[in-house]
């Protein structure tokens, strides 16, 4: 009777008295999954861990000419410098070369011993000021409507929020819940490796390139990029998506991609403005699977799915619910009901 009475008091049931003698165990136990997890080896060819086809998305050793593109910006701007400006250019050439081979034979020494006085040429000059600017508009167009593709993007499917930082980058998903920080992985040897410590293989993708966080976004699907930094000016390039774009502080810029719903894997670009002392070190990941996998990782990232309820959300409608013990509270006038009552029969 004594400890029911200097529970009252308290103004504590023994009901209540359990659960915050429990508390510190809840807690741990709370915390175990999540130390778990922090600590969960890495499982390659799952979601945000896929090894990469060393054929795509990364330079290639001796490689010329523009990496393999993914994105609908992206083909639309190989197809303009492969097929149109390098068929322009490679005539001007041939002409430019052609006309100097003419007039090297033609007009040399033993063959035109007396040099023409001429001064003016109407048909001339109005050839060579009508043709380079008939060829400037020729490259404009293409040019203006790859511009205006570029920068009138469609409606988002999914957002990015990307901050580049002294030297690592930061992915925020603001409309799923998620964010990281993704940093460079060091090589087995480096001395600077503190024990534990991952480090890159093969399987994460190749050296100076590989980060320990990858951004992981849907095949098929419009992604918007939403860039800026918090320190100095960096640049977010990933070839394979046609996307180079300045970081700066204080600055939102904007871009988007489309990656072909074929396309699915990993693909690399690095930090693409002189940042500091290792600017080089700033690699940055993107793996693209199917919105199903990219649906997926999300939750275990805990994020939450569009239309469905936040996870606090639901521990709050989950606390609203009565529980069993309110339940008993609220038949306290029946004999023996709660511990309380039985405690007083006795």
């Amino acid at each position: 009777m004594g400890w029911a009475i200097a529970l009252a008091a308290a103004g504590l049931t023994p009901a209540a008295a359990q659960a915050q003698a429990g508390s510190p165990a809840t807690k741990a136990t709370a915390a175990a999954p999540a130390a778990a997890s922090a600590s969960a080896p890495i499982v390659y060819g799952s979601v945000g861990h896929q090894i990469p086809n060393p054929k795509i998305g990364m330079p290639q050793p001796g490689a010329i000419g523009i990496e393999e593109q993914v994105t609908p910006i992206g083909h639309e701007a190989e197809h303009f410098h492969n097929v149109w400006l390098m068929f322009t250019i490679t005539a001007i050439s041939i002409f430019v070369l052609g006309l100097l081979l003419y007039v090297i034979v033609r007009y040399r020494r033993g063959a035109h011993p007396t040099p023409s006085r001429n001064t003016h040429n109407t048909m001339i000059e109005v050839v060579w000021t009508l043709v380079p600017v008939l060829i400037l508009v020729s490259i404009a167009i293409p040019s203006i409507r790859l511009l205006r593709h570029q920068y009138t993007p469609p409606p988002a499917d999914v957002t990015v929020k990307i901050t580049g930082h002294q030297w690592y980058w930061s992915y925020e998903y603001p409309d799923l819940g998620v964010s990281f920080d993704s940093n460079i992985l060091k090589e087995k040897g480096d001395p600077t490796l503190k024990p534990g410590d991952r480090y890159r293989t093969d399987n994460d993708g190749p050296p100076l390139l590989a980060a320990d966080e990858r951004m992981v976004l849907p095949a098929g699907k419009v992604v918007k990029f939403i860039i800026t930094a918090d320190d100095v000016i960096h640049s977010f390039s990933v070839p394979a998506f046609w996307t180079k774009l300045d970081a700066n502080p204080g600055q939102l810029n904007e871009t988007w991609a489309k990656i072909d719903a074929d396309k699915t894997g990993v693909y690399f670009g690095q930090c693409s403005e002189l940042c500091g002392a290792r600017h080089g070190f700033m690699p940055i990941n993107v793996e693209v699977v199917t919105p199903a996998q990219f649906q997926q990782w999300i939750v275990s990232k805990g994020g939450t799915l569009p239309g469905a309820k936040p996870a606090a959300a639901q521990a709050s409608a989950a606390a609203a619910k009565p529980q069993p013990a309110q339940a008993a509270d609220a038949n306290a006038a029946k004999p023996a009901a709660t511990n309380q009552a039985a405690t007083a029969q006795n």
